[in-house]
């Protein structure tokens, strides 16, 4: 019998072993999608407790409370720190099986040295214990991103933000990389008239453009890709339920513009023409800089209509969709191929039906100008896990090239998500030791090992092209 989470966790051969160990340990963290904060970073924060850290804003954790029955005064309610870290404590034994009890007890070992289980009884030791190394030095934030061998991080940040954080961590000479992405989800939201509006007079403000007309929106909106761009960024980020892909007129689009920006409640039509006009236009910028556009397809968020007015959004009411996702998906990607204006692409898939069909779509598009242009991106939220890795992995080797995959990112709110990199490496390494040892691949660990390595980093490094940059000044645009 092995040890729970013992050195060869999830490694179940010797081949397996061989290659987590020698090729896929040693290698650095590229993140190249996540959503922490850049303030913290910038600020070199240290949290006071494992509660801030840990359980402050995140809705794995949340869900599985509240399936536990705990009372939400002790999930983001106004419980003390303490008494909801007791009430995760409690909550962790009943997790067997899921992932959480995975992460939960590979983070407090990576970080902490804690190889206790936590439940009830132990709960008070390992909070004092946890609690007291992140008030030290060594424990601050980027402490946290040193100790976990982590070369570069791509935050998630709205084309309005300025960006300012950015720019205080590149010019403080912190060696890890911290880059934006450019996320335009609310630049393409009409659905809500006084919303969207308000938004636009937020954008315009950091553009320096006044945003009257549909041209005026275009321009802002490259004006902050500029700006992004000049501050190293190498990617976008859509978050959408399915690609939007209806037949538009650029005079079809300028109307509908000029009715939702005067206040107008739009017809869904409309609302399917300009986003489906957007996505064309945002993705062209990306293509003109040669970034990676990302989209992560599939959520079917706020289910609880009662909870989303208490909390808000990203509070964990979110599932899995059953979105029909092919036609549309070809479509806007046959538009972008058809004028070679089809940037490098990373389709992230939320329904496991679906998998063989993102596998085979990226295949596409594929048109040998760059080794795996189009991906097909790793397990994305409820399918980050065991089972969700190993499925997304299959439909890709049996697809695509496995061997020019990008790889693990965490899309986490946590500094201490960094061992789902290794979660996901040990999977990697054990499905291919598995294999070797069936017989079904060579006994090559030069072959497969540079394999492993650049799944697990080069390829990534080489894909996105990341160089380090200096913060330049603020970009903006001449009002005409």
């Amino acid at each position: 019998m092995k040890p729970f989470l013992g050195p060869d966790f999830l490694l179940q051969t010797e081949t397996a072993r061989t290659l987590y160990h020698e090729f896929a340990q040693p290698m650095p963290i590229i993140d190249y999608h996540n959503h922490l904060l850049p303030d913290q970073i910038a600020e070199d924060k240290q949290f006071e407790n494992l509660t801030q850290i840990w359980l402050y804003g995140d809705h794995y954790k949340w869900r599985a409370m509240r399936t536990n029955g705990v009372a939400e005064r002790y999930i983001t309610g106004d419980a003390s720190d303490w008494e909801k870290f007791e009430k995760w404590a409690e909550t962790v034994p009943q997790t067997l099986r899921n992932p959480l009890y995975h992460w939960t007890h590979l983070e407090l070992q990576r970080y902490f040295g804690v190889t206790e289980l936590l439940n009830k009884e132990s709960a008070r030791r390992i909070y004092d214990h946890c609690s007291a190394l992140l008030r030290t030095p060594e424990y601050s934030v980027r402490g946290l991103l040193r100790k976990m061998n982590v070369a570069t991080l791509c935050t998630t940040d709205d084309p309005a933000d300025s960006l300012e954080h950015h720019r205080a961590i590149a010019a403080s000479g912190f060696e890890v990389q911290v880059l934006p992405t450019f996320r335009p989800d609310k630049a393409m939201a009409p659905e809500d008239p006084a919303a969207y509006n308000a938004y636009l007079d937020k954008l315009g403000a950091s553009a320096a453009v006044e945003i009257l007309t549909y041209q005026d929106l275009l321009l802002a909106l490259r004006v902050r890709h500029d700006y992004f761009a000049a501050l190293g960024c190498r990617l976008s980020d859509h978050g959408l339920e399915q690609i939007y892909a209806a037949d538009y007129t650029e005079a079809d689009i300028s109307a509908i513009f000029a009715k939702v920006r005067g206040g107008a409640k739009l017809e869904p039509q409309e609302i399917l023409q300009f986003k489906s006009a957007m996505l064309v236009f945002l993705a062209e910028l990306d293509w003109e800089k040669g970034w990676t556009q990302q989209f992560h397809l599939g959520a079917l968020r706020n289910n609880n209509a009662r909870m989303l007015r208490q909390l808000g959004p990203d509070t964990g009411w979110d599932s899995i969709g059953d979105f029909a996702q092919a036609p549309a998906l070809a479509k806007f990607l046959d538009r972008l191929d058809t004028q070679d204006k089809l940037a490098k692409t990373i389709l992230y898939n939320l329904n496991p039906a679906d998998n063989e069909l993102f596998a085979t779509m990226i295949g596409n598009f594929q048109d040998g100008s760059v080794a795996g242009k189009m991906q097909f991106g790793s397990g994305w939220w409820f399918l980050d896990q065991k089972d969700g890795m190993e499925r997304q992995i299959n439909a890709l080797s049996n697809m695509g090239l496995l061997s020019r995959f990008v790889g693990m990112l965490t899309d986490s709110r946590s500094f201490l998500s960094y061992p789902r990199h290794e979660y996901f490496r040990r999977i990697l390494c054990n499905l291919l030791g598995n294999d070797v040892e069936n017989g079904e691949l060579p006994a090559d660990m030069e072959l497969l090992g540079q394999m492993v390595q650049n799944i697990c980093y080069g390829n990534a490094k080489e894909y996105f092209g990341f160089e380090p940059v200096a913060a330049p000044a603020p970009a903006t645009a001449d009002v005409q």
